[in-house]
């Protein structure tokens, strides 16, 4: 981040607020002209800083309201097994994010399902079918209090 300027911060801020914005709003936002601003935005994607641009869904409304988190432990951690169990869980339409952890379990599974009998056949026929998996505990999630992917620049 040492090669980024007040303006080059300000430029990712507001895609991140707004990835749709139009070029000539975001180059009057950040006081440059529009070539200036297209270049700059162009230099961040090329460089790596964006990542890229989604559109956020509603889960509610794809009936996909329930929200889980699944704390894997594997029989075995061995290179092959991690390789496994990773391949498998990108592969998963229901799984939204799988991060390998340090600490008392060895990945961290967030699944967006219609509800309990769907998380049941999620767990059964995704989950427990994974490489590797010797024990899962699940937290059903309540109330979503944050779910943001915003990053402060």
């Amino acid at each position: 981040m040492k090669n980024l300027d007040r303006i080059d911060r300000k430029i990712l801020r507001l895609l991140q607020k707004d990835g749709k914005i139009s070029n000539t709003e975001l180059s009057e936002q950040v006081n440059l002209s529009p070539t200036a601003t297209s270049e700059r935005v162009k230099r961040l994607l090329r460089e790596g800083y964006v990542e890229g641009f989604t559109a956020r869904l509603s889960p509610a409304k794809l009936g996909r309201q329930m929200l889980v988190f699944v704390e894997v432990k594997l029989d075995r951690t061995t290179r092959d097994v991690f390789e496994a169990f990773s391949e498998a869980a990108r592969r998963s339409d229901d799984v939204m994010e799988c991060h390998m952890v340090a600490g008392g379990f060895d990945y961290l599974v967030k699944a967006r399902v219609a509800d309990m009998n769907a998380y049941r056949t999620f767990l059964s026929d995704v989950i427990l079918t994974l490489p590797g998996v010797r024990e899962t505990h699940t937290y059903a999630v309540m109330e979503e209090i944050k779910n943001t992917s915003y990053l402060p620049v």
